[in-house]
């Protein structure tokens, strides 16, 4: 509806022809630059193409890299012992309408990630998402990658912000293919996945080496 409503509003302007056709030039002079993009990346570079800019990545703080490792650790395995589908991180290029995205993690169910092949670059929108908030990304992950994620059928979006020790789950309202707030979650709360069937971890685990040992223990042994 949201969408639909834009382009109603763009069809009363007078000069709505003009407008189409100088947004048409540019998104062609742009999908020529994001071709160039990904002949020009390599897996060694954590690069994204967001609106026609090149969005280069700096190195991330210590509590940044600790929360995606311990996170990934759980979802990870998890997931295999349930056989239920992938979990990449960092380097999984998903490839959207107009941008290229590398998440910090990215959750498939099983149904797509069995038609995966082995030199697959490009990966369509994932079933979660999760972005680590730091000084550099915050901006993006809280807003075109909020609207273009959903947008995009994302189901499931967390936000992990590492220096307050808490988590923003959202949840994808289809009917405006926007993300609705689920929960707030802090050191002393529970997780539980939406999209990941079973998946039930306590926040801490994110953020506490011992507490995620703990917590893949807990998993595996529910697993086996």
């Amino acid at each position: 509806m949201m969408l639909e409503s834009r382009v109603a509003d763009l069809l009363e302007a007078p000069d709505a022809k003009l407008v189409i056709e100088r947004a048409q030039a540019i998104l062609a002079d742009e999908a020529q630059r994001r071709r160039a993009f990904r002949e020009w990346i390599r897996d060694d570079i954590k690069a994204e193409f967001i609106n026609g800019e090149v969005i280069m990545h700096s190195p991330v703080k210590r509590r940044h890299l600790d929360a995606s490792k311990y996170l990934e650790n759980l979802l990870q395995n998890f997931v295999l012992l349930n056989d239920l589908g992938v979990v990449d991180s960092e380097k999984a290029l998903v490839g959207l309408t107009r941008n290229d995205y590398e998440p910090d993690i990215c959750y498939w169910n099983s149904e797509t990630a069995n038609s995966f092949e082995d030199d697959q670059m490009e990966h369509p929108a994932p079933d979660l998402i999760v972005e680590i908030l730091s000084k550099s990304t915050t901006g993006r992950d809280r807003g075109v990658k909020f609207e273009d994620y959903a947008a995009h059928g994302v189901q499931e979006y967390w936000i992990i912000d590492p220096v307050r020790k808490s988590i923003e789950q959202y949840q994808l309202d289809e009917p405006t293919m926007a993300f609705a707030s689920v929960a707030v979650l802090y050191i002393n709360d529970t997780l539980t996945a939406l999209t990941i069937p079973g998946f039930q971890i306590p926040v801490q685990a994110i953020f506490d080496k011992q507490s995620n040992l703990d917590t893949l223990r807990v998993l595996m042994a529910k697993s086996a």
